[in-house]
């Protein structure tokens, strides 16, 4: 970490979210196996959906379960940073050209709100519902990297963009033709198998090869 007067060691500082989106688009069942583990079909286009922007906290910040849940579940992700205004990209653009950087992202989900109302908007959207970080990465190849996510240490999901159903470029092209992304704006790209619930006392991190480590414990809120 660098300031005006100097270098500060990376232990001494609090990391706060490196984004602030206008929006947060997110991209479900991404991959195979985690559409069969919750028992879902594969779409045939990418499934969208939005998460509050109000939701997103930085690395070691606490994620806060809410009384109106009791399965608060841990979805590590790789996060797409936009750098450009994006809309209805020609045949000719490349969709990496827009994009700043990449990061880690946890799509925390309250499992058994989203299927009670059978749509998404609550139960990812809770305040710190969001964990991004611990920083945005500029030079970066999403086409093959490792997405591990460890509760307490353990492994529990571990998986490779290179088997995503819709890679990142062609989420960019197919969004960016329903809405226009702003510089700022995140993609959370989806999510392998292994999404397990959270409890209070937990640490849970999110580790995208190339990128680091986010890290958030898990507290019970109110």
């Amino acid at each position: 970490m660098q300031d005006a007067e100097g270098s500060l060691p990376l232990e001494e500082v609090r990391l706060l979210a490196p984004v602030v989106p206008s929006k947060v688009v997110c991209v479900g069942r991404n991959y195979r196996e985690h559409a069969a583990e919750l028992g879902n079909k594969m779409p045939e286009e990418p499934l969208l959906f939005l998460k509050a922007p109000s939701a997103v906290i930085g690395s070691h910040d606490a994620i806060r379960l809410p009384p109106a849940s009791q399965q608060v579940e841990h979805e590590g992700e790789l996060g797409v940073v936009i750098g450009r205004v994006t809309s209805k990209l020609s045949g000719s653009d490349n969709p990496l050209d827009y994009v700043f950087g990449y990061t880690c992202v946890n799509d925390v989900t309250a499992r058994d709100l989203q299927r009670k109302d059978v749509q998404f908007t609550r139960g990812k959207s809770f305040d710190t519902f969001c964990p991004v970080g611990p920083w945005v990465e500029t030079e970066f190849d999403p086409s093959s990297a490792s997405v591990t996510t460890r509760l307490n240490g353990e492994i529990k999901q571990q998986g490779n963009t290179a088997d995503m159903a819709f890679p990142v470029a062609f989420l960019i092209r197919y969004i960016s033709e329903i809405m226009t992304l702003y510089p700022g704006d995140l993609i959370a790209t989806g999510t392998p198998a292994g999404v397990s619930k959270m409890k209070h006392g937990d640490m849970v991190e999110v580790e995208v090869a190339g990128i680091g480590v986010l890290q958030n414990p898990v507290v019970n809120g109110s």
